[in-house]
């Protein structure tokens, strides 16, 4: 069987305890899965906003709930600078960025790990371990990250950390681009699905939040197989996401009942559909599931950009009971507190 050929003791001082290696684990076959050669070449579509396909943008919704976007406009310096940056956060010690991020309000930036999920304030949220079992018990994604509103700029805050001052001025300016595409995204969306000017609410700007995402590399594995994110699919109207070059993503593909690697591809955006996307269009089109594998040997940086509907605006679906954003948000929150997972759109349907 093979071997790592990673020295345990040349840990990154940045990564969080549980993600370094114990060496007393010495189990591969989990690990050997994770590094399984990626499935069939990916046939998501591809999407060009300067010249909008309503036809074939239409088929990418409904048969995929996920495709790439090309001729976004959003330079490649900024792009390569924001990687520059996250990289540089991340690459400071647990502990520092602990005390860092301890000292600073998480309307400016959290940081958080071991879960994607997080409390409106920005706070990472696991599940209640109430059981006597479960006492002391969490199953951790392996994942850290960095969480930032864009309803107000507040960088002005953060002066005494001039590299966290600059990473959220780039990612304010990214914010501003991811607006955009959303937009573009959703007013041809809403032709499709013939949505009248009252619908506008469906999309708000003002909600827009950025994810910056860690995937550390597996150095072992824990009892049962570690995903940097376990299936999932978002809350949003839309995502927007920039993997950059290292890949690990997967959706599952409902036609051919599988699940697709996609593959990193230069100066191109995933767009995502989202479980408020799924109830605005009556089930249409679906809210894609996906995850997130890990790698042995390279870190995985990615940004996501997450839209909501107003939080007050009442969504109306033939497939689900009316509901705002609010109480759709706060229903998840309590099903991960008390379940550990995320339900989801089937809380809201009829009876």
């Amino acid at each position: 069987m093979r071997k790592s050929s990673l020295n345990p003791q040349a840990i990154p001082e940045s990564y969080p305890p549980c993600f370094r290696p114990n060496t007393q684990q010495s189990s591969e076959q989990d690990v050997d899965k994770l590094d399984d050669q990626e499935n069939e070449e990916d046939r998501i579509p591809v999407i060009d906003l300067r010249r909008m396909d309503l036809e074939k943008l239409e088929d990418a919704c409904t048969d995929w709930g996920i495709f790439r976007l090309i001729n976004h406009g959003i330079p490649l310096t900024l792009l390569s600078e924001l990687h520059e940056h996250a990289v540089r956060v991340f690459e400071m010690g647990f502990e520092s960025k602990q005390t860092l991020f301890g000292s600073i309000p998480t309307s400016a930036l959290s940081y958080f790990w071991g879960t994607p999920a997080l409390t409106p304030a920005g706070v990472a949220l696991y599940k209640d371990s109430n059981d006597q079992k479960d006492r002391g018990i969490v199953n951790y994604n392996w994942v850290e990250g960095l969480n930032v509103p864009l309803s107000q700029p507040t960088h002005l805050q953060l002066d005494q950390h001039p590299l966290l001052r600059d990473l959220r001025i780039l990612l304010e300016e990214y914010g501003v681009h991811q607006a955009r595409v959303a937009k573009a995204i959703f007013g041809a969306i809403t032709q499709n699905l013939k949505l009248c000017e009252d619908n506008e609410r469906y999309l708000s700007p003002s909600t827009g939040q950025l994810r910056v995402y860690r995937y550390p590399r597996c150095f072992y594995d824990n009892p049962s197989k570690v995903w940097g994110m376990e299936v999932h699919t978002d809350s949003s109207v839309v995502t927007i996401l920039n993997q950059y070059e290292v890949g690990g993503l997967q959706i599952h593909s409902e036609k051919d009942n599988a699940w697709i690697d996609v593959k990193p591809l230069p100066n191109t955006l995933l767009i995502h559909l989202g479980d408020m996307m799924q109830a605005i269009s009556d089930d249409k089109y679906k809210s894609v599931k996906h995850r997130v594998k890990l790698h042995r040997e390279t870190e995985r940086i990615s940004i996501g950009y997450f839209v909501f509907p107003e939080h007050d605006c009442v969504i109306r679906s033939s497939s689900y009971k009316p509901f705002t954003y609010s109480e759709f948000r706060a229903q998840v929150q309590q099903d991960v507190k008390t379940l550990g997972v995320k339900v989801g759109l089937s809380r809201f349907k009829p009876n």
